[in-house]
């Protein structure tokens, strides 16, 4: 079987992958993840996927490189990761019955076979009016400071949630992986 590497150090992306029971190894790409000026939220998604396989294709030439990035989006604004509570506040008020887009770029390279596929996944998430003091119990209890748009909905943060609707529901936790498996499929890797 080929070898199979994992763009990533999140142990989200990690946890997905290793649902396809298919053994791999995760690196750091070392890649910045600022936006570039003009930049719309889905091609930036798009973008930092290829950049962190690119990252890595010196260091495994003979392996598939798993590369993935999400970008939340609201009002054709991202938002990122909030890193802080006050931030994560702030977020989640302005995401209050509101709809926010999550864009996941998911980029399968080989760099000695010079094949390269590109896609991104997109999911709707329709969020719940929130009050100051929720947004406080949870962020207290669930502390996403590193999930884009401050809600981890495989967790306790699905309580902020009034719908879902996309292609993927593993897109927004950080990996397409209806995407990737069938990446992985034509890559000739056998699934399951």
């Amino acid at each position: 079987m080929a070898r199979l590497v994992l763009a990533s150090t999140s142990p989200y992306r990690r946890e997905l992958l290793a649902r396809l029971g298919v053994p791999f190894e995760t690196a750091a790409p070392g890649v910045d993840e600022t936006a570039r000026v003009g930049e719309l939220p889905a091609a930036t998604a798009n973008r930092l996927a290829c950049e962190k396989a690119v990252a890595l294709a010196q260091r495994f030439p003979d392996a598939f490189i798993v590369g993935a990035d999400q970008v939340a989006e609201i009002d054709g604004e991202a938002l990122g990761k909030p890193l802080h509570h006050a931030t994560a506040v702030r977020q989640l008020l302005r995401c209050s019955d509101r709809t926010v887009a999550f864009h996941t770029g998911i980029c399968l390279l080989h760099a000695t076979r010079r094949t390269i596929e590109v896609e991104v996944a997109s999911n709707r998430v329709r969020f719940r009016q929130l009050d100051e003091s929720e947004i406080e119990r949870y962020l207290h209890r669930e502390q996403p400071y590193d999930c884009a748009g401050s809600a981890k909905v495989e967790g306790f943060g699905i309580v902020l949630i009034e719908a879902l609707e996309g292609e993927d529901p593993n897109a927004l936790i950080g990996l397409p992986l209806i995407r990737l498996a069938a990446m992985l499929r034509r890559a000739g890797f056998r699934l399951p």
